[in-house]
């Protein structure tokens, strides 16, 4: 029996699954192995580690895995795709011709739609929207890093937050995210949190994503509006990938993933409300997407073409 497994490399988490030819056999979650945010050191802890409880889980050896597939922000670069192929054949040596490395949001089209034509929307700890028409030529928009994109996402929703409250204690407002933020960094006051803001390497932003919508669900206006800002810019980058891949309609699909989609009614609520009004009868699914498994198929599939 043939073993497979995928990888879905986060800022924030690692997931893995094995699984053989048609079933998931077992999973694993690591910290995050962004290789950029984090170090080498740090991505190679949490990819050793996820892949050897995966594979604990499924009762197997890593040995016995035939093919393996892992999508991570910045893999398109190919410092980052050699160092995390590099990082993985450390745990493994016969992983080195065994391997598939791609970019997170490929695994994730991948995991929504197969082959077949559509957009993902990915707003985690990074964001990104990727798509393909019906000829298979595909298209992005975002993603260039925390500093000058990925808005929408987990770290722009934080950095934000931070700014915001303080725009609020500014004009004489009051806002639950004060109070939640300084809870969540323990800090005792606005100048320790001014301080942490802008420390070097920067403090953990995407963690107060979830700040965020916790207080939003709690009817805080600011946390409201700075939701549905996230929302109309996550839509605007799906929009521009709509209109490179489905410029007429019938409009392909659009789907989304990550934990900001998961975490926030709002987001979503923006998200479709704008594609609906630009791109009218489009199909948003509802299901959101599993990276990891996206992966999973492309290793699949890579261990089938070498049987052949």
């Amino acid at each position: 029996m043939s073993f497979y497994l995928g990888i879905d490399g986060g800022g924030t988490k690692t997931r893995c699954v094995v699984g053989d030819e048609t079933m998931v056999l077992g999973t694993a979650v690591a910290g995050g192995c962004n290789i950029v945010r984090l170090g080498e050191a740090q991505a190679r802890e949490s990819l050793h580690a996820v892949v050897r409880q995966a594979c604990v889980a499924a009762k197997i050896s890593s040995r016995q895995i035939r093919a393996l597939c892992i999508g991570a922000a910045g893999a398109a670069r190919p410092a980052i795709a050699a160092t995390l192929r590099r990082l993985l054949t450390e745990l493994e040596a016969q992983f080195a011709d065994r391997i598939e490395v791609v970019t997170d949001a490929v695994i994730a089209l991948e995991a929504a739609f197969g082959s077949r034509p559509g957009v993902i929307a990915i707003a985690g700890t990074g964001s990104i929207v990727y798509g393909r028409d019906s000829a298979g030529l595909t298209s992005r928009a975002g993603g260039w890093g925390f500093a000058i994109s990925d808005e929408g996402s987990g770290q722009w929703i934080g950095r934000h937050a931070v700014s915001a409250l303080l725009r609020a204690r500014d004009e004489g407002r009051e806002t639950a995210l004060t109070a939640l933020i300084l809870e969540a960094w323990k800090l005792a006051d606005i100048d320790e949190l001014i301080q942490r803001a802008n420390s070097t390497p920067p403090p953990e932003f995407p963690r107060l994503s979830r700040i965020v919508a916790r207080a939003a669900e709690h009817g805080d206006p600011l946390s409201l509006e700075l939701l549905a800002h996230a929302g109309a810019e996550l839509a605007d980058l799906a929009s521009i990938v709509l209109r490179r891949v489905s410029p007429a309609p019938p409009y392909v699909p659009v789907a989304t993933t990550g934990s900001v989609f998961r975490q926030s009614a709002e987001v979503r609520r923006v998200f479709h409300n704008r594609l609906e009004k630009n791109f009218p009868g489009i199909a948003l699914l509802d299901d959101f997407v599993e990276p990891a498994m996206g992966a999973l198929a492309r290793a699949r599939a890579a261990g089938r073409a070498m049987a052949e």
